[in-house]
């Protein structure tokens, strides 16, 4: 028997260091536009309200690749960008006429690259049109073979279905951080040696300041920071209320969405710990830090339960504790009686909210909106569950910080499609306030109408309301503010005893219906307290001992 040479004793090689693996990067438009014209795609369809970003655009692609930038209007014809506006030529040099137009395109030797603008009333499917059309196909086989490209840019897309295989699509979006970024350096450097004009955009303040600008275009960013200027002097985070200001001119101008401004703060809202404390911890969810730990955009919330209870309070002070413009959208304005309005009034209002990103997006009862889409379609033909389709789609699917908000009072009219995770967050119970909690919206009230709360006993009050939600203890306050009133005396804890005694609260009058939604909501939702409360009345279980 030999001896075996011992085996060599094998170290364990070190951990691999962990790497994150970045998810490939999107291009730009600016990119998607370059690589399109060196593709040498004829015809490039841009949709964009900003016509001067996308001619700085293209005349640096143009400056690259050694091409002339011409631009094409109505009012001026074919001239060379940036040239200064003058009056259309008249007789056969005129090319104000779009057939004009594009037989210059073809009439045109030398590498360059053409901008129409204000074209898309001729790319229409109207029977005024068909000869532009044809004319327009006619260019996009000459220009294949040649170093010119045809880019149209439009605020919206209007393309006839005899050009869809000739036309290019490019949704251009609007500026990121990075635009803004440079944006606002311009402005600082020109109020610079202004020595009545204070700039304090450090850290954290220019960057609540950039993120509040997203949603707006260059010019309407511009036209904000200058007006902060004028207003106050500075320019600083707390501008971001005057920025979001343009953002509600956008919001009226839809006229599908309501803003509302942050009035309300998380103070104001009695009890809900574990709703605090979630939304709390999600505060900074859209900031630059949390994008580079990795973390997502939170996508929204469910505020289930009984009426009264804050889950509206909540929606606006969300709105004032993240610093995000709040989005009110009535499901019920979407309705319209023509067929095919009510999908496109709630693609135009999500649109609009997207528009104006990161913003808040609040639904309130979304249970009586929603309250026909499981009907089949028998009574509105079906527009309620094809309306109701377009919203479950978009929540699943949306790519914007658009966080939503929807409250509801009936679990009986929710699909539970809304309820699948993925297209919500978390689902909170709001149930009836507890004794800690009714002391202390007894002590918001008061303090709200001028009372000191330490001259009433807030304990007994408490004790006496159990059972009320806390609009029904705001309204019990009001009822006694009016009694001291007409008496002239002042208000004190018997007038507010009193009142309290000629309310009867919903949980007596919908007993029954409680009970119903608290057994629902027991192990399917989150209670938004802590703890779910129980009905004075409510039966106890006897046990023999």
């Amino acid at each position: 028997m030999t001896d075996r040479p011992p085996k060599p004793v094998q170290t364990p090689a070190p951990p691999a260091r962990a790497s994150v693996i970045k998810p490939p990067r999107r291009q730009t438009p600016a990119e998607e536009l370059d690589i399109l014209i060196r593709a040498r795609y004829p015809i490039i369809y841009v949709i964009s309200w900003e016509e001067e970003r996308v001619e700085n655009c293209l005349r640096k692609i143009a400056e690259s690749r050694k091409k002339k930038l011409l631009v094409w209007t109505l009012t001026q014809g074919i001239v060379k960008s940036g040239a200064e506006p003058q009056r259309s030529k008249s007789g056969s040099g005129n090319t104000s006429d779009p057939i004009s137009a594009l037989d210059a395109v073809i009439e045109q030797i030398e590498p360059a690259i053409y901008l129409f603008k204000d074209f898309h009333v001729f790319t229409t499917n109207e029977r005024c049109n068909m000869t532009v059309i044809r004319r327009l196909r006619d260019v996009a086989h000459h220009v294949r073979d040649t170093y010119k490209s045809i880019v149209i840019v439009s605020p919206m897309m209007n393309i006839a279905p005899e050009l869809s295989k000739d036309i290019t699509v490019v949704d251009f979006g609007l500026p990121g951080p990075d635009e803004f970024s440079q944006l606002l350096d311009r402005i600082v450097e020109d109020v610079r040696d202004n020595p009545q004009i204070r700039i304090n955009l450090e850290g954290e303040s220019r960057e609540r300041l950039l993120h509040a600008a997203r949603g707006l275009t260059l010019k309407e960013a511009e036209n904000v920071f200058a007006k902060t200027l004028v207003l106050d002097g500075k320019l600083d985070a707390d501008d971001v209320s005057i920025v979001f200001s343009e953002k509600q001119q956008i919001i009226k101008k839809s006229g599908l969405l309501e803003y509302y401004e942050a009035q309300e703060e998380l103070s104001h809202v009695a009890g809900l710990k574990n709703l605090k404390d979630w939304l709390t911890k999600r505060s900074i969810a859209f900031s630059d830090r949390a994008s580079q730990f990795g973390l997502p955009s939170p996508k929204g919330i469910l505020l289930l339960g009984v009426q009264g209870c804050g889950k509206s309070l909540c929606a606006k002070a969300v709105s004032g504790l993240w610093k995000l413009p709040l989005l009110r959208f009535d499901l019920g304005r979407m309705f319209s009686s023509l067929v095919g309005s009510s999908e496109e009034n709630i693609r135009r209002a999500i649109q609009t909210a997207e528009s104006i990103a990161p913003a808040i997006l609040w639904i309130d009862e979304i249970d009586k909106a929603l309250a026909g889409s499981t009907s089949g379609g028998g009574s509105d033909g079906g527009t309620a569950s094809r309306v109701f389709g377009t919203l479950l789609t978009w929540l699943s699917e949306k790519t914007q910080p658009v966080f939503v908000i929807a409250t509801a009072n009936d679990i009986s009219n929710l699909p539970p499609e809304l309820m699948r995770k993925g297209r919500l967050d978390e689902i909170f119970f709001v149930d009836l306030p507890l004794d800690e909690e009714r002391q202390e919206i007894f002590k918001i009230h008061l303090r709200r109408r001028g009372r000191r709360s330490s001259e009433f006993d807030l304990i007994e009050l408490a004790r006496l309301t159990e059972g009320f939600s806390g609009a029904e203890i705001e309204e019990a306050i009001v009822s006694a503010l009016f009694d001291a009133f007409s008496r002239q005396v002042p208000l004190d804890t018997e007038t507010i005893k009193a009142s309290i005694a000629e309310t009867v609260p919903l949980s007596k009058t919908m007993h029954e219906e409680l009970s119903s939604l608290r057994s629902w909501a027991q192990g399917r939702a989150r209670p938004a307290s802590g703890v779910v409360a129980r009905s004075p009345d409510e039966s106890r279980r006897k046990i023999e001992l």
